[in-house]
């Protein structure tokens, strides 16, 4: 970014595949919820990922987009599910990109915790039937809801696995047409594919459940055949919840196995988050302090050798900085402070050292900023 130093390791390179990123900031896949109800992108949208392109980050992240329409979480997800929505999608990734980002997307299917309303509005099932709001039937490893009074799910026979895994095949092979450099399976939160993983989730006695093996068939299958459609120089990432954080639940151990697994059928980064199971909670007994989800990074990456993205209240620029310069993680991802303040990236490399005359800052900003930084330092020499 600058001349000014280049001590910090936050903001050092990082090659993946063919792919470079200019920095270990990441911009994490949020939910957004304001697409068409078609699954169409919004003029939001544009505007949305256009200021977090600008705002320094080397890996900017859409919303996960929805491999099939019976996996919405609800009405208004942005989707992946059908050729013509390719189109639809190029504007947003010429929106990250236009200022250095490399953007990145992430597949969805919600299972079981889908059929529901956005979060402003209850984040309660559908239920009224015959309205534009009526549900649709939700599906998962078992019949089990994802919460009390939720909708039942239907187990998936082998033509639902089929299929769904399919779903997620295409999905990457629009997702690389649409220009997408960086690619990230869903896994976690409760979604289908973590009620396969869970125990807690997954009750089946066939070869889609039962011990570790069998639990884990449905990832390998959807990771094998989405790294068939992804292209080869381009990275995929998968996001794990590295614990249930429930009694019997998935554990750390497991999700280091996993990842050992993972590698092998070619992934490149583990997303490494937590919980989301159900009972409307990401985890109910990790304490959560800046960077509590930080260890599960730190353990995979050291044990199953393959490189990981921390995330989870990551909020200031000398913690990420310390995250990335320790060894505990090779990408930090930040969320939830992206959305207060859009410009985190560019203002971290500043408070590190690393820009300190706004020149990674677009030169229409920067060149103001610095003319007024300089003013406000000369005026304090000048008083003292």
């Amino acid at each position: 970014m600058s001349s000014a130093s280049q001590g910090s390791q936050l903001f050092s390179p990082l090659d993946l595949r063919m792919v470079r990123l200019r920095n270990r900031v990441v911009v994490s896949p949020m939910q957004q919820y304001m697409a068409e109800e078609d699954g169409r992108p919004q003029a939001f949208h544009v505007q949305h990922y256009g200021r977090l392109g600008i705002g320094g980050a080397g890996l900017v992240f859409t919303e996960a987009l929805i491999v099939a329409p019976e996996g919405r979480v609800t009405r208004h997800d942005l989707g992946i599910w059908s050729d013509d929505m390719v189109e639809t999608l190029k504007p947003i990734v010429e929106a990250i990109s236009a200022h250095g980002a490399t953007p990145g997307t992430q597949l969805l299917h919600a299972g079981r915790k889908g059929s529901v309303s956005r979060p402003w509005e209850g984040y309660s099932p559908l239920i009224t039937a015959g309205t534009a709001d009526a549900p649709w039937q939700t599906v998962a490893a078992s019949a089990l809801p994802a919460n009390p009074g939720w909708h039942v799910p239907e187990a998936l026979d082998e033509d639902g696995i089929a299929r769904a895994i399919e779903a997620h095949a295409m999905g990457a092979r629009r997702a690389a047409r649409a220009g997408f450099r960086v690619l990230d399976i869903h896994a976690a939160h409760g979604y289908l594919i973590h009620s396969f993983l869970s125990p807690l989730a997954n009750k089946r006695t066939d070869r889609w459940g039962g011990d570790f093996e069998g639990r884990i068939a449905f990832l390998i299958a959807v990771s094998t055949a989405v790294r068939a459609e992804w292209p080869a120089d381009l990275p995929l990432f998968v996001r794990l919840s590295c614990i249930d954080d429930q009694p019997d639940g998935w554990t750390l151990e497991q999700s280091v196995e996993l990842a050992r697994r993972l590698a092998a059928v070619g992934v490149d980064v583990i997303d490494c988050s937590s919980g989301g199971l159900g009972e409307r909670t990401t985890t109910k007994q990790v304490r959560r302090p800046e960077g509590y989800q930080v260890p599960f990074a730190e353990r995979i990456r050291k044990d199953a050798d393959i490189p990981t993205m921390a995330v989870g209240l990551i909020t200031t620029p000398a913690f990420a900085e310390s995250v990335i310069a320790e060894g505990r993680a090779d990408l930090v991802a930040i969320g939830r402070e992206a959305l207060m303040n859009p410009h985190w990236p560019l203002m971290a490399a500043r408070t590190l050292g690393h820009d300190t005359d706004f020149r990674g800052w677009p030169p229409s900003w920067g060149w103001w900023l610095d003319k007024r930084a300089r003013a406000a330092a000369s005026s304090t020499q000048s008083s003292t």
